[in-house]
């Protein structure tokens, strides 16, 4: 499956579950770590782990390999690695204070359609 299909699958994912502002980076000119990000957030950490267990069934539904899910248990930000895309699920409190965004501002953000789209 094509990268950029894999973003849509994952975005799909985050929005079934009511994630928040979903933001896809083009990390390839400036990253070596993914060929994408997205980030996203969760109001609690109840629907942080709803939307990382969405995407890891999201996933296994389309037989993409997901290489790992980390920080699951605490569900403050919840890293799912899917080899070149990486999906970065914080807590409402903590995306502010990480701020990806801002971390990455040199990489193009990527339009993806979500149901808060329509």
């Amino acid at each position: 499956m094509e990268k950029k299909n894999i973003v849509q699958l994952v975005a799909e994912a985050c929005d079934d579950k009511r994630a928040e502002n979903i933001l896809v980076l083009d990390m390839k000119e400036v990253s070596l770590i993914a060929d994408y990000f997205l980030i996203c957030h969760g109001n609690n950490e109840r629907q942080v782990q709803a939307i990382a267990r969405g995407i890891k069934e999201k996933m296994e539904e389309n037989e993409v390999t997901l290489y790992r899910l980390e920080g699951f248990d605490q569900a403050r930000w919840i890293l799912v690695d899917i080899g070149d895309v990486v999906c970065h699920v914080f807590h409402k409190d903590e995306r502010g204070y990480y701020n990806l965004e801002r971390l990455w501002g040199d990489a193009t953000e990527i339009p993806v359609l979500t149901r808060q789209d329509q």
